[in-house]
């Protein structure tokens, strides 16, 4: 069993200043697979003391130099890859071969896509022939990071920070910090200068609250439950410092009636993807009523055919979810739509032949109305619920009665009315035809799915400040 009891402050690990172990969960076996320590008031101290003092000259450094420090980061991350796709399929419940291909896959894509939006990148803009407009880091900046998606969170959030200037606290999620801790390991043999990255381990309640309050924090880039979203808001609110927020999605999946043959497959298998575990997982299937019931059939085909394994095993099965807690709360509203719509796949339970893990069979309602329990909140899990519609306008209605707005999808071969109701749905992202985004774009959401910008060059201006300076140009 893994120990990683220390924390990485000041460029250095160093034990936690009271012991407080916390066991960290497989998932698949639910078996303790390491133990970390839990920080408290002292280490979360230090750990801001330390990217303070580090904050003037990091700063002050130039725009080459960051990049060169980034570009030495990516080459120890690739070259470590393997160590971080075992990391995370076994922390939360991976396959191996999606943690491989799209858990590690995903940071070092955002890597390459700050690096080529820092190129063109400019710190000083002129405003006028005398008045300049400089673009600052903001400061000490506190990133906390969820489970589902480890690498991608954390890189979207650290690399900006420390390629525009900033110092950054890393606390990612307590129930799969192994990727976070390795991730540190990445930091420092790459060079970065002691203080300029630093983790503290710890829950929200303790290492989460104490940076989101921190009079010495300037920003506090957050992503996970909306919940939690809200109160680090009022944390933070005291000390008027700047909050990012990637919070929960309820996308709706809009099939029309001219939408490829296989679209209500495809949104399955999107539903299902990291056992359901994403904020932008289609949940909501929408489908004009010509083709409701032949896509309820192809869904819950989809859905009986996915097969649900260990993440240690080779293949394109769905893992377990993250945790019991997880799991408890998925069959409660599993339960819950059982009472509301038609279970035409899964249920409750898990799997055949799984008899321990933290299993969830991938499950699909039909005939649900938008007022429904399931098609409302979050589930974050394999589960799907299918509504008919008639109408362009019902549709949209349909989509935008949610309290989320993350991502919305649209299926249909009219470009016009592709466009058109691209514009009216309340959402950051619109992914059309199976279309995915491109490197570099905007990633967030409307409503309560947060605020703030991940990826490319919004991600880079997110962590910056606006200064206007006259007079620039000699008289």
């Amino acid at each position: 069993m893994l120990e990683k009891k220390e924390f990485y402050i000041n460029g250095q690990w160093v034990a936690p200043a009271a012991a407080n172990d916390y066991a960290v969960i497989n998932p698949s076996t639910e078996e303790q697979c390491a133990v970390i320590s839990l920080g408290g008031q002292a280490d979360t101290d230090a750990a801001v003391a330390a990217a303070r003092a580090a904050f003037d000259s990091w700063s002050q450094t130039s725009k080459e130099e960051r990049t060169r420090l980034i570009e030495k980061l990516k080459e120890v991350y690739l070259a470590r890859q393997e160590e971080m796709a075992q990391a995370m399929s076994q922390e939360m419940g991976a396959p191996i071969d999606l943690s491989r291909a799209q858990q590690v896959g995903a940071g070092s894509w955002h890597i390459d896509g700050f690096l080529k939006a820092f190129e063109d990148f400019s710190f000083e803009r002129d405003f006028t022939s005398s008045e300049k407009t400089l673009l600052e880091p903001i400061g000490v900046c506190a990133l906390i990071t969820p489970w589902n998606w480890p690498m991608n969170q954390i890189i979207l959030k650290a690399i900006p920070a420390m390629a525009t200037g900033c110092t950054v606290v890393l606390k990612p999620s307590e129930i799969a910090p192994l990727s976070g801790v390795l991730f540190a390991e990445f930091v420092h043999e790459a060079g970065f200068p002691a203080g300029v990255f630093n983790l503290v381990n710890g829950d929200g309640p303790g290492v989460g609250s104490q940076l989101s309050s921190h009079p010495e924090v300037d920003m506090v880039s957050f992503t996970g439950s909306t919940r939690a979203g809200i109160a680090i808001s009022k944390a933070a609110a005291d000390t008027l410092k700047r909050v990012s927020l990637e919070l929960g999605g309820k996308g709706a999946n809009v099939i029309f009636e001219d939408a490829h043959p296989k679209a209500a497959k495809a949104g399955a298998i999107r539903c299902f993807r990291n056992s359901g575990q994403s904020c932008n997982a289609p949940t909501r299937m929408l489908v004009h009523k010509s083709r409701y019931d032949e896509a309820v059939e192809m869904a819950a085909d989809v859905a009986t055919n996915t097969h649900v394994g260990p993440a240690s095993e080779e293949g394109k099965h769905i893992g377990p979810v993250v945790s019991e807690a997880q799991f408890n709360k998925i069959q409660g509203l599993i339960e819950k739509g059982m009472s509301e719509a038609r279970l035409v796949a899964g249920g409750l339970g898990r799997p055949d032949g799984l008899n321990r893990g933290f299993y969830v069979k991938p499950t699909v309602f039909a005939d649900v109305t938008n007022d429904m329990t399931i098609a409302q909140e979050e589930v974050f899990g394999p589960v799907l619920s299918i509504i008919p519609f008639e109408t362009e306008e019902e549709a949209i209605a349909i989509a935008n009665d949610t309290p989320y707005g993350l991502t919305n999808y649209i299926q249909t071969e009219d470009t016009d009315k592709r466009r058109r109701v691209a514009r009216r749905l309340r959402s950051g992202m619109v992914e059309t035809n199976g279309q995915g985004f491109a490197m570099g774009s905007p990633f967030g959401g409307y409503k309560q799915s947060g605020n703030g910008r991940e990826g490319g060059v919004f991600g880079l201006e997110e962590f910056l400040e606006v200064k206007a300076v006259s007079g620039w140009a000699a008289e």
